[in-house]
């Protein structure tokens, strides 16, 4: 196994340096492999108030590369102090104010850049010298440091090592775009905080999903997202399937249960369940627009799931469960464990599945009407007229139409067709007829 190729030389850098550096496009806070912001306006400004104070700060790590001639640095660590000074300082979004003492002053007082401007006291943190270790190697060398570096303090979680390791992989840039777009639903749901958002657990959740709906299986978390993500087993036509499968999954579920939030299926290991139950349900042609029994399958989850809720209280208690609450223990057991294995979520789905499978339909596999079906209902209909604007059709222009839409659970069968012109059959969709 041959030796990294990792160099090092450290030096000090002065805020005035980095600014420079910022301003030129020179530092580059987001490199593909860092994580989001994590910091909150307090750890800001506490950070603020040391560099005021002269107080020593740890090393930034730099990663220095050549693009066009230039020198680039990419912020291995320290993202997030660099990130703190340059909004204080107004250069980047974010200004923020601190209550501090200054320097040749008594009182504690509320400053921002601008009132320490004023004061002509902007050099305690234009000149405050940082430590600053510049890093040369090979890009993976470069992310293993990264890595081992964020091991402690807010230690990194497993999304954001595969997204270090794994950031130009296509299949998580597609999770990652997804994950964007449902972040709003998975935190007005309560599926996820804001925190976890943060620590990117909606890519991984994107993850998760985009693979076991494909592959039409619950998975093992970390060793299924590793393996894809390394090996990049996911063509792009593969990832597009998955994509487009799994936003009809998610927005099928938000349609059918809008007030998940009041359950506890809006947890995240029970929504990931019911999300690829109802993937695999869109996946057997079962109807899932009829409103009726949505909400029919709708009264069922919140039945259980609050029966669920109390055999977890009772369990609280010490109190024990009784014969007829066997599967809301068994479900219980599911989501309680540590780890969430394989076998845990398929007993889930299988709970759940028995729950809500026998309230749907079945499309008919018989998409349209046969040739003969066709012929028969020319040759036995009376008025050979659009059942919609009342055209006459002739052989080559007519369409058959499913009285009962197919989408919603009509037959193929003569009984429920009508002939029909092809504009007023396209234009009317899915929507019974008039």
């Amino acid at each position: 196994m041959s030796q990294p190729t990792i160099t090092h030389r450290p030096e000090n850098k002065t805020i005035k340096d980095l600014e420079n550096l910022y301003e030129d496009s020179l530092l580059n806070l987001e490199p593909g492999f860092q994580r989001q912001s994590v910091w909150s306006e307090r750890d800001r400004a506490k950070l603020i108030d040391s560099i005021l104070r002269n107080y020593p700060l740890p090393a930034i790590f730099l990663y220095r590369r050549e693009h066009d001639g230039q020198y680039i640095y990419d912020v291995i660590d320290g993202k997030q102090r660099l990130e703190s000074i340059l909004m204080f300082m107004g250069l980047m979004r974010g200004r923020y104010w601190l209550k501090t003492q200054l320097p040749g002053h008594d009182e504690i007082e509320w400053i921002d850049w601008r009132r320490l401007c004023k004061r002509r006291l902007q050099h305690l943190i234009t000149g405050y010298r940082i430590p600053a270790i510049e890093v040369d190697g090979d890009i993976s060398d470069i992310i293993d440091v990264f890595v081992r570096i964020n091991s402690t303090g807010k230690a990194l979680t497993p999304q954001e090592k595969r997204h270090a390791k794994y950031y130009n992989s296509h299949f998580l840039k597609e999770a990652d775009r997804l994950a964007r777009r449902y972040e709003w639903y998975f935190t007005d749901m309560g599926i996820l905080s804001a925190g976890q958002i943060s620590r990117m657990k909606h890519v991984e959740l994107m993850c998760e999903l985009m693979v076991s709906i494909h592959q039409g299986d619950v998975i093992n978390k970390k060793s299924a997202l590793d393996r894809i993500m390394k090996t990049d087993s996911f063509n792009m036509r593969d990832i597009s399937k998955a994509s487009s499968k799994t936003v009809t999954a998610l927005n099928r579920v938000r349609k059918m249960f809008p007030k998940l939030y009041t359950t506890r299926l809006c947890q995240l290991t029970d929504f990931y369940t019911l999300t690829l139950l109802i993937a695999k349900f869109e996946a057997d042609g079962l109807i899932l627009t009829d409103r009726r029994r949505n909400r029919l399958a709708w009264d069922l989850l919140v039945a259980f799931a609050t029966q669920v809720d109390e055999v977890r209280e009772k369990q609280r208690k010490a109190i024990g469960v009784k014969p007829d609450q066997e599967i809301y223990r068994d479900y219980l057991l599911t989501v309680s464990q540590t780890t969430d294995d394989v076998n845990q979520r398929r007993r889930r789905e299988s709970i759940l599945r028995g729950i809500l499978e026998s309230l749907f339909a079945k499309k008919d596999s018989q998409r349209g009407f046969t040739a003969e079906q066709r012929r028969i209902l020319w040759n036995t209909t009376a008025s050979r007229k659009c059942q919609e604007c009342g055209k006459t059709l002739n052989w080559d222009d007519f369409t058959i139409d499913h009285v009962d839409p197919h989408s919603k659970g009509g037959r193929s069968k003569l009984e429920n067709s009508a002939l029909m012109c092809r504009g007023c059959n396209s234009s009317k969709g899915n929507r019974k007829r008039r």
